[in-house]
């Protein structure tokens, strides 16, 4: 898991401990200054632990652009990219490389750009999975409180991220 930029990775805890609970390895990458762009590869040191297990990579807002810009790098050992309130840039296209992806997002979400994330719907593949959760914000992906330009959420954190690690599950299960 991939932070969102200037998101403390502790953040993420809640998400990967309800991860954990449903069998998962969850790692939370730290970044340099917390911001992705400066630890793309930070999936590196989680890979070569246990090398010969299957991978999935992702991120919660920039963190997800750099979660699939090291999964179009490393598309040898990643089987597949989540974005939470995220999308893949041009230089993180997935489109043509044989990876399951699912895209999460909430209708409550103030700062996702939604025309971005159309545009760049083109850099993913056909069978990409849309999973939008009604009353989600976009700060819930996290537990970091509200983030400026945000809309309020419909949804408790708790049940937000419920949801988020619910669709994630049925994702991967649907993988194998």
């Amino acid at each position: 898991m991939y932070p969102g930029g200037l998101v403390e990775p502790k953040s993420y805890t809640p998400f990967a401990r309800k991860m954990a609970e449903k069998g998962y390895r969850a790692y939370i990458a730290a970044m340099p200054l917390n911001l992705a762009v400066f630890g793309q590869n930070k999936a590196d040191s989680f890979i070569e632990e246990y090398p010969g297990n299957r991978y999935v990579i992702g991120g919660h807002s920039l963190g997800g652009v750099f979660a699939s810009r090291y999964a179009a790098e490393h598309s040898d050992a990643i089987d597949g990219v989540f974005f939470l309130a995220s999308y893949a840039y041009d230089k993180g296209a997935l489109y043509g490389l044989d990876m399951s992806v699912l895209q999460i997002t909430g209708t409550q979400d103030g700062v996702l750009d939604r025309s971005k994330w159309e545009t760049a719907r083109t850099n993913l593949p056909d069978g990409t999975m849309y999973v939008d959760i009604a009353g989600a914000n976009h700060g819930q992906f996290g537990s970091y409180g509200f983030q400026k330009g945000d809309k309020e959420a419909y949804l408790t954190a708790e049940e937000q991220l419920q949801e988020v690690t619910e669709a994630l599950d049925h994702w991967i299960q649907e993988m194998d």
